[in-house]
């Protein structure tokens, strides 16, 4: 049977965790709505194709926010801190 207590976060998964709580969260929203506001401004300037592909980046980077957020909030495996 799987107990969470045997599985334990790796040194490079420990590394991207400490690196990436050193940024504000806002650092994801404000790329966000950057390249949501350059996908704008190249769509009406009928730069459709490098619209499109800075626009598909607005998702990816809320989501790094998220992340971002959960390792604040929950850091290294619980195990880890005990």
């Amino acid at each position: 049977m799987y107990k969470a207590a045997d599985k334990k976060e790796g040194r490079i998964a420990k590394t991207i965790e400490e690196q990436t709580s050193k940024l504000p969260s806002d650092v994801f929203l404000w790329a966000s709505v950057g390249v949501m506001s350059a996908a704008l401004i190249l769509q009406l300037a009928r730069q459709k194709h490098m619209s499109l592909f800075l626009g598909q980046w607005a998702a990816p980077f809320l989501l790094f926010g998220i992340y971002n957020k959960l390792v604040k909030q929950h850091g290294h495996d619980k195990t880890e801190k005990a």
